[in-house]
């Protein structure tokens, strides 16, 4: 029997994209999936998704090739520190940025 001294307190939301705003505008880095390497991606298989376990935003999708919402991404790196097979690569935006200015 619980000790009604104490009272467990538990909240009924989940985290979910957007709950900080649109902050990929603010990355430093973006993360690149290299789906030629990714466990879920080669074998069409639901086997790996740690990058969207771990993931503390909930950007990642847990579907067979795995995307990243990039509006939403803050690059804070944990998917690709995460990933076994290291098929996420962490992405200088000053590349993304130089690649359209030359367009």
């Amino acid at each position: 029997m619980p000790d009604s001294r104490f009272k467990i307190l538990t909240s009924a939301s989940t985290s979910g994209p957007g709950d900080a705003g649109r902050t990929g505008s603010w990355r430093v880095e973006r993360p690149i999936i290299d789906l030629s390497r990714c466990t879920p991606a080669k074998t069409g298989k639901s086997s790996c998704h740690l990058c969207w376990l771990y993931c503390p935003d909930n950007v990642v999708s847990k579907t067979i090739e795995p995307t990243i919402d990039l509006e939403y991404c803050k690059g804070c790196g944990i998917c690709a520190e995460e990933c076994p097979v290291k098929a996420i690569e962490m992405v200088s935006e000053e590349e993304f940025v130089k690649g359209t200015e030359d367009e």
